[in-house]
């Protein structure tokens, strides 16, 4: 079984991504979104991107973004990946995808049964699917929340491009998150820290080694 990759998103002070680096992550997260506690400026995600070094994913977490703002972000920011996490159709990623040139991943919500649909759907135009909580209706940010869903609406399924988990992880609950899906890629931001977009080394490194126990 291949090694559980980490996604530690929402990062935005040059100590918390080198904790991420060293600690192993896969990828590395900033987030584009002003309604977001952990919303980085361009030039704030130029600086911190530039530090990362090659074989981790550089990935941006933008919401509903028109093409200006990509024009903007794709050429002040080193990026591997950008993650889609609004309300964009299929052939909104299709269109982002051929404009940009850069794989994208795709983050769908997931409350019951009827969600999946969509995991269907974005699994046939985007290059990774992100497999999160969704937001409740009166949420003003799609994700982040520090919400785990019904792991078993996801057991024994796949489809036809990588996916990762998210929503609630924790180092507590990884490895029961892992055995009930069979995730092989996993995404967190609230689980390594002390308040709502204060990252923290230690708990980064704690994470970090509970995700290589679940191996």
């Amino acid at each position: 079984m291949s090694e559980l990759s980490v996604k530690i998103c929402g990062l935005s002070r040059p100590e918390h991504v080198a904790a991420a680096v060293d600690a192993g992550a896969t990828y590395i997260g900033f987030v584009f979104f002003p309604k977001s506690p952990r919303n980085v400026t361009l030039e704030t995600a130029r600086s911190l991107a530039l530090a990362v070094p090659p074989g981790v994913a550089k990935v941006a977490l933008v919401v509903d973004p028109d093409d200006a703002f990509l024009n903007e972000l794709t050429t002040t920011v080193p990026l591997d990946m950008l993650q889609l996490h609004g309300h964009e159709t299929p052939e909104r990623v299709t269109q982002i995808k051929k404009r940009y040139g850069l794989p994208v991943m795709k983050a769908v919500g997931v409350a019951d049964t009827s969600d999946l649909v969509s995991l269907d759907a974005y699994g046939r135009v985007a290059d990774q699917l992100l497999v999160d909580t969704k937001a409740p209706k009166e949420a003003d940010r799609p994700g982040g929340n520090g919400q785990a869903f019904d792991w078993s609406l996801i057991a024994g399924r796949r489809w036809p491009v990588p996916w990762m988990l998210a929503g609630g992880l924790t180092r507590d609950n990884v490895a029961q998150a892992v055995a009930a899906t069979g995730a092989r890629q996993i995404d967190l931001s609230s689980a390594v820290e002390t308040a709502p977009g204060q990252k923290d080394s230690g708990l980064i490194r704690d994470f970090m080694a509970a995700a290589r126990a679940v191996d």
